[in-house]
């Protein structure tokens, strides 16, 4: 089923919620410790849907990335 296009507004306020919904996981606290609105509306630039604009924000910022580079920090720690 697709998924509704949504406002540039409706996005940015989605990607949010969905950042902190997983706050604790995959490096969504990057996303809301260190980007701010203008930031993350850049990274969602053409998208149109929910699960779109996650995919940019995900990949723009490799939150991934930093999630991975942050456990191997921790691992190494102890």
């Amino acid at each position: 089923m697709p998924q509704p296009k949504m406002t540039q507004d409706e996005l940015l306020d989605a990607v949010k919620a969905h950042a902190l919904r997983n706050y604790n996981k995959d490096g969504w606290d990057f996303l809301i410790e260190c980007h701010d609105d203008a930031e993350v509306r850049e990274a969602i630039g053409s998208a149109s849907t929910l699960r779109g604009a996650i995919a940019k924000v995900r990949d723009k910022f490799a939150l991934g990335l930093h999630d991975e580079m942050r456990q191997s920090a921790r691992s190494e720690a102890f």
